[in-house]
C-alpha cells in the first residue's frame, strides 16, 4: 500500500517536472520568435530608412540638376513656366512620401516619373536653344545683309549727290581773268590806271564770263560786290534797289549789268565812280562777282 503511494507521488513529480520544462521551452521559444521579430523589424527599419535616404538623396540630385539647367538656360525657361510649376509639384509630393515613409516602389514609381518629366523639359530647353541659336545667327545674316544695302543705297545717294553736284556746278558760270583796280579818269578817253588812293576817281573791274554750253541762254545779271579795307560794301543806296538774293539773304551789290548770254566767253568790264571827293580809302579792297545766286568770281587790289 505503502509502495502504491510512493511510486504514485513519483509519477506526479515526473509530470510536473516535464511540465515545467515543457513551460521552459515554449517561453525560451517565444523569447528567441520575439527576438528574431525584433531583429527583422529593426533590419527593415534600417533598410527603409536607408532606401528613404537614397530617395531623397536621388530627389535632391534631380532638382539641383533641374535648378541648374534654369539658370543655365536664363530667360529661355520662362516659356516653360507651367512644366517647372508640374515638377516642382511632383518633387514636393515625393518629399512627402518619403517623409510619411510611403511604400518605396510607389515613391520610386513617381521619381522615375519625375525623371522623365526633368528630361522631357531639358529637351524642350534644348530645342528652344537651338531654335533661338539659328533665329540670331539668321538674324546676324540678314542684319549683315541689310547693313551692307543701307551702305550701298548711301553710297548710291552719296554718288547721285555728287553727280547732281557736279551736273550744277557744271551749270554754273564761271569768271576767270578777273582784275580789279583803281582808275584816274579825265574825259570819256583819258583813263588811267594808278594805285595811289588819293587820285583814284573810280574802281574797275574786268573778267571774263566762261563759256557753258549747257547753260540756258538769255539774259543773265552780273553783280559786283566791292568791300573796302574796313569791310564797309561800297553801294549807292541800302535799300531794296541795291540789292540781290544770295544764299537766301538780301545782300548789297556795287555794281551791275544785264548781258544777252549766248553760251560763248564775254569780257566784261564794270565801273564804280566815286561819289566824293574825299580820297579813296587805303588798303586792300575785295571784289567778288556774281549771278544766278551763286558767287563765280573773287579777286582783290591795293591801294596806297
Amino acid at each position: 500500500m505503502n509502495d502504491q503511494v510512493q511510486f504514485s507521488g513519483s509519477a506526479a513529480e515526473k509530470r510536473y517536472k516535464t511540465i515545467i520544462v515543457i513551460m521552459a521551452l515554449i517561453i525560451i521559444g517565444l523569447i528567441i520568435a520575439l527576438f528574431m521579430t525584433n531583429q527583422r523589424k529593426s533590419v527593415q527599419i534600417e533598410q527603409k530608412l536607408t532606401e528613404n535616404v537614397g530617395l531623397q538623396s536621388e530627389l535632391d540630385s534631380l532638382m539641383k540638376e533641374h535648378e541648374f539647367i534654369k539658370l543655365e538656360y536664363g530667360a529661355l525657361t520662362d516659356s516653360l513656366s507651367t512644366k517647372d510649376s508640374l515638377i516642382q509639384a511632383n518633387a514636393d509630393e515625393i518629399k512627402k512620401l518619403i517623409a510619411s515613409q510611403a511604400d518605396y516602389y510607389r515613391i520610386r514609381k513617381k521619381l522615375d516619373l519625375l525623371r522623365k518629366t526633368t528630361q522631357g523639359y531639358l529637351n524642350q530647353i534644348d530645342s528652344l536653344y537651338t531654335a533661338n541659336r539659328l533665329l540670331k545667327e539668321e538674324n546676324v545674316v540678314l542684319t549683315e545683309k541689310f547693313e551692307r544695302q543701307v551702305s550701298r543705297s548711301m553710297e548710291l545717294e552719296k554718288d547721285k549727290e555728287m553727280l547732281e553736284e557736279k551736273v550744277t556746278q557744271a551749270a554754273i558760270l564761271k569768271a576767270y581773268n578777273i582784275s580789279a583796280m583803281g582808275a584816274r579818269i579825265r574825259g570819256e578817253d583819258n583813263e588811267k590806271i594808278t594805285f595811289k588812293a588819293r587820285r583814284v576817281d573810280a574802281v574797275k573791274v574786268c573778267f571774263t564770263l566762261s563759256e557753258n554750253p549747257i547753260i540756258e541762254k538769255g539774259p543773265k545779271t552780273i553783280y559786283v560786290r566791292v568791300a573796302r579795307p574796313d569791310n564797309v560794301i561800297v553801294t549807292r543806296g541800302k535799300d531794296d534797289a541795291f540789292t540781290f538774293e544770295y544764299q537766301g539773304e538780301k545782300i548789297n551789290f556795287t555794281m551791275k549789268e544785264t548781258i544777252d548770254y549766248q553760251n560763248k566767253a564775254m569780257d566784261l568790264c564794270l565801273y564804280w565812280h566815286k561819289q566824293t571827293d574825299e580820297p579813296a580809302m587805303k588798303g586792300t579792297y575785295h571784289v567778288s562777282i556774281f549771278a544766278d545766286g551763286y558767287e563765280i568770281g573773287y579777286t582783290t587790289f591795293v591801294l596806297e
